[in-house]
């Protein structure tokens, strides 16, 4: 992170707080580590990796299902609330739901993933923390950009879309209506696993274009 600050053209990092689907433990994020890298003028953008749709594919050890969906989104956006303000992200940091690809046509999975989904963003909301949405531009955010667009309750406030078209933009790569996550609430994940060095420092990174709330640090 030092190397790469002020040599790269990135301001920003992603960091998964939590969730049970999250990949590795992450010893290494820790509260010490959030206040060096925001005092070295880094912002980060909180990922929680919940519960998964009840008709994805793979084994992720935890997945909703249509009678526990509202129960483990309240639950689930508690724990997203309680990791964060851990690693010293205070209210008002934008915690963003990771939900993986899946098959939108199948509605009950949908409906699912729907109820999750605004059951978490209130309970972060209830906690004065702000929810946002991390997923596939062709699936798990089209399904919540969808929901916004028939003006359904509670859903998540900022919309980060993965759609590897390699535009560096939140703007004209937009995939949905033009007025749907306007007034800087949209993340674009454009390019991955690129592998990039700065500062004599190599890393594989993902690339996002930004314009959306982070983690409120210090």
């Amino acid at each position: 992170m030092n190397a790469w600050r002020g040599t790269s053209p990135y301001g920003a990092a992603a960091v998964y707080v939590g969730g049970r689907n999250r990949g590795c433990a992450q010893p290494q994020l820790t509260a010490s580590w959030v206040r060096a890298v925001s005092a070295a003028g880094w912002k980060l953008i909180p990922l929680y990796v919940g519960a998964q749709p009840p008709c994805q594919t793979g084994s992720s050890p935890e997945r909703i299902t249509a009678a526990t969906a509202s129960a483990l989104g309240a639950s689930d956006g508690a724990d997203a609330v309680a990791k964060a303000s851990a690693l010293g992200m205070r209210a008002g940091s934008a915690l963003y739901l990771d939900v993986e690809a899946y098959n939108t046509a199948d509605t009950a999975c949908a409906d699912a993933v729907l109820t999750y989904t605004q059951a978490f963003t209130r309970a972060v909301r209830a906690r004065s923390y702000r929810s946002g949405f991390y997923g596939f531009a062709s699936s798990s955010a089209a399904g919540i950009a969808k929901a916004a667009a028939q003006g359904a309750p509670d859903l998540p406030e900022a919309l980060w879309y993965a759609k590897y078209d390699g535009a560096a933009d939140t703007s004209g790569s937009f995939p949905y209506a033009a007025g749907l996550f306007s007034g800087h609430r949209r993340g674009h994940q454009y390019q991955v696993n690129q592998r990039e060095t700065y500062g004599g420092a190599g890393v594989t990174v993902d690339r996002s274009a930004w314009d959306a709330p982070v983690a409120v640090v210090g």
